[in-house]
């Protein structure tokens, strides 16, 4: 699960891409996916985000998230059948109505998740937090705090599965448990968890202060960020897709 959120290394198309493009690109798509009332253009969407997966070389990564995602969806789609009554029924409680809206949401669930792991899987955190502040002008509080937090996720993960296996030494039954048993079993490993984040986090602040965290401005990168032909391009698709959804 935390191999969701580190960096493949590559040249492709995709990650040679500006960062700012790169986000700029997934917030268009989520925002063409919410956007639009077209089932086949939702599809459409879908099989962007895939593609997108396809040509960054990353195939792998996004076919591991579109598995996770769908099963939630599946969970989403059967409540989503089970509570909307209106429309033609289909079959027992089942309607027309119920069964578009839930491939609806369904649909804009996956698109909206896709590209905003897919940055990460293309773009290097500090790309990503350098780029924030020399392109957009985000000061860099607020640059290295978002870059932080997705640093910490895999080791937030990876520290919850290290206390689980812990846990599972001294004879507690992950495995065997199941719904809101498993669920009660994990919550009180959230204590240990909260006090190890709330130490590495002390950690890290006094890490940031010694290295002149508060002398930091949008002069102190020397790596630039310019915008190519590959850039403009990306961005005119970009924009011809939320022009599409908007139309449509």
């Amino acid at each position: 699960m935390n191999k969701l959120f580190q960096y493949v290394p590559g040249n492709s198309v995709i990650h040679r891409l500006n960062p700012v493009t790169k986000i700029f690109l997934s917030i268009v798509i989520c925002a063409a996916a919410i956007v639009t009332d077209k089932l086949w253009f939702l599809g459409v969407l879908l099989a962007v985000d895939l593609l997108i997966g396809v040509i960054a070389g990353v195939a792998n990564r996004t076919w591991s998230i579109f598995r996770g995602l769908l099963k939630i969806a599946v969970f989403l789609f059967i409540l989503q059948i089970l509570l909307i009554r209106k429309g033609t029924p289909v079959f027992w409680i089942i309607t027309d109505e119920g069964l578009l809206t839930a491939a609806k949401v369904v649909l804009r669930l996956m698109i909206v998740c896709i590209p905003l792991a897919l940055v990460l899987a293309v773009t290097k955190i500090s790309d990503l937090t350098n780029a924030l502040v020399k392109v957009l002008h985000l000061p860099y509080p607020y640059a290295f705090t978002l870059s932080t937090a997705i640093r910490f996720i895999p080791q937030f993960l990876e520290e919850m599965s290290g206390i689980m296996e812990a846990q599972t030494a001294r004879g507690v039954a992950f495995d065997k448990a199941r719904g809101l048993k498993k669920f009660s079993m994990i919550l009180p490993l959230c204590a240990p968890l909260l006090i190890s984040s709330v130490r590495r986090t002390d950690m890290t602040a006094a890490a940031a202060e010694i290295r002149g965290f508060r002398l930091r401005t949008r002069a102190s990168g020397y790596k630039q960020y310019p915008f190519t032909k590959l850039d403009l391009g990306t961005l005119v698709i970009s924009l011809a897709l939320l022009a599409g959804a908007i139309l449509l």
